[in-house]
């Protein structure tokens, strides 16, 4: 690993590293398998979270380098889970979250990032914990909604881009920051199919519940 932080190539004027560079393009080809719901989602997700482990322990991003663990652990659920929830016709079946869901989420992500980011402070394990501990909690919520098939987590990613890109930006990661806006569109366009199928299979239960 020590190899592929301190091994890397200069685009636009900027130092990237291998581990950098590797970790983001899973990370962003994680998005895309997504969006198609495809199981393959979860074994690439691992991959990314090794290599961006190193890299923001390197940055002295505790709280970024904490979130690669968590997401290494709900890949291992988020995997099982899609295998036992698929659909014939629609791939893994998804549906849109009740509103106490909804509200349970909302609940998580906010006391969950005062709660890390005073840890993160008390530790001194980040240069700027809120920031820091907001993408770590959104992150988990995002791919516990994710494994559960909601809808929504495509809308706590949003805001955990809004947040991380000028955070990746003031560490020097610009990369990364980049990769973030692309992550932004795909996003976007995740919650719009996933959406659209989440109202074809509510409309086939209708349909043969009547």
């Amino acid at each position: 690993m020590s190899f592929l932080l301190h091994h890397g190539l200069t685009v636009f004027g900027q130092w990237i590293s291998v581990a950098e560079l590797l970790g983001q393009l899973f990370a962003l080809a994680v998005v895309f398998l997504a969006d198609r719901r495809l199981l393959w989602t979860w074994p690439v997700q691992v991959g990314a979270t090794v290599l961006l482990f190193a890299v923001y322990v390197s940055a002295h991003l505790g709280g970024l380098a904490a979130r690669q663990v968590a997401i290494l652990l709900i890949s291992v659920y988020g995997w099982w889970a899609w295998t036992r929830r698929r659909d014939p016709l629609y791939g893994v079946v998804v549906r849109r979250g009740r509103p106490v869901e909804r509200l349970a989420m909302a609940g998580l992500f906010g006391a969950g990032t005062v709660a890390m980011a005073l840890l993160l402070q008390a530790l001194d394990a980040s240069w700027a914990p809120w920031p820091d501990a907001a993408i770590f909690i959104g992150t988990l919520v995002a791919f516990g909604a994710q494994g559960m098939g909601l809808v929504e987590f495509w809308l706590v990613w949003l805001v955990v881009d809004a947040v991380g890109v000028p955070l990746q930006l003031a560490s020097g990661l610009y990369f990364s920051a980049a990769i973030y806006l692309v992550f932004a569109g795909l996003v976007i366009h995740g919650w719009w199919s996933w959406s659209r199928t989440a109202n074809r299979l509510n409309t086939r239960v209708v349909a043969a519940s009547r």
